[in-house]
């Protein structure tokens, strides 16, 4: 029957929704692709962009959590007048897609990616890709596949989409621990992962839109797990050297990043709104 509610209990509930603008993708390459866009005449040192090792995964604008969908028998005779449903499969969607902003420095995420596939098909091996004899002779998959969650199955390397709230305050523990106890997120995790496709991107002499690249993955499932960690972060800290949480020391010399919510270097919200008591390392730009 209806009953009375808080307004903690409202606050708790139906006011405190989930973001679609908070999240993270990490793609991390097979080592046999990173290999192959290192050497000449490709010389992409650094597939993943060198921000933090997640220039690419930084660049990734849009993407979407996956779904599935149970497959089902139909039973009509076992009892009279019931029709009965089983399940016998779990079927995953076929592909993720990714849109990455392209950076004007080294077109990034276009030649990580044609790499990545040119690796696939067989790259030039034995012709150059411009001869009029050129062919593709397929890689072995278990060297152009990720893995997942660096869990074995693959040629090494993950794909990650992770999905947290503004209330996450960046204080990683490292690549097999938690970010922060107290904090929700999910990081789904893509099994046997590698590019199909990439979008034609139109460029005009018309007015000037931001250069984005939109690739299509494929996988063969995925699943869920609670933990935020971070693949571009550093070693995990000792317990004496966690991060504080934002807010809680004014005198930090440190500046974090909470995507999006910059509120963190104010003494109070009152001061953040009207422009004083701001300070940046430690140092005062009121």
């Amino acid at each position: 029957m209806p009953n009375r509610k808080s307004l903690s209990d409202i606050r708790a509930t139906i006011l405190k929704p989930a973001m679609t603008s908070q999240f993270m993708v990490y793609v991390d390459f097979p080592t046999k692709v990173k290999d192959y866009m290192k050497a000449s005449p490709r010389n992409l040192t650094d597939p993943q962009g060198g921000v933090l090792r997640g220039g690419l995964n930084l660049a990734c604008t849009e993407a979407s959590l996956p779904g599935s969908s149970l497959a089902t028998l139909e039973l009509t005779g076992d009892r009279t007048g019931v029709t009965e449903r089983h399940v016998h499969r779990r079927m995953f969607d076929d592909r993720i897609d990714l849109t990455f902003y392209v950076d004007a420095d080294n077109y990034l995420p276009i030649r990580a990616f044609e790499f990545w596939k040119e690796y696939i098909t067989g790259g030039n091996t034995t012709t150059e890709l411009a001869a009029a004899d050129h062919f593709y002779r397929m890689k072995y998959p278990d060297d152009y596949i990720t893995g997942a969650g660096g869990e074995t199955g693959g040629g090494g390397g993950e794909l990650r989409v992770v999905k947290f709230e503004r209330d996450f305050d960046g204080s990683f523990k490292g690549n097999s621990g938690v970010v922060n106890g107290s904090q929700n997120g999910l990081t789904y995790n893509f099994v046997r992962t590698f590019p199909i496709a990439v979008a034609s991107m139109p460029i005009s002499y018309e007015a000037s839109s931001l250069l984005k690249c939109t690739v299509s993955m494929s996988y063969i499932r995925y699943f869920i797990s609670n933990r935020l960690g971070d693949s571009d972060s550093n070693p995990a800290p000792t317990s004496s050297s966690q991060t504080p949480p934002l807010n809680k020391e004014k005198n930090s010399n440190e500046y974090y990043n909470n995507f999006g919510d910059n509120s963190q270097n104010a003494t109070n919200f009152s001061d953040f709104l009207n422009g004083s008591n701001l300070s940046i390392y430690g140092e005062s730009i009121a």
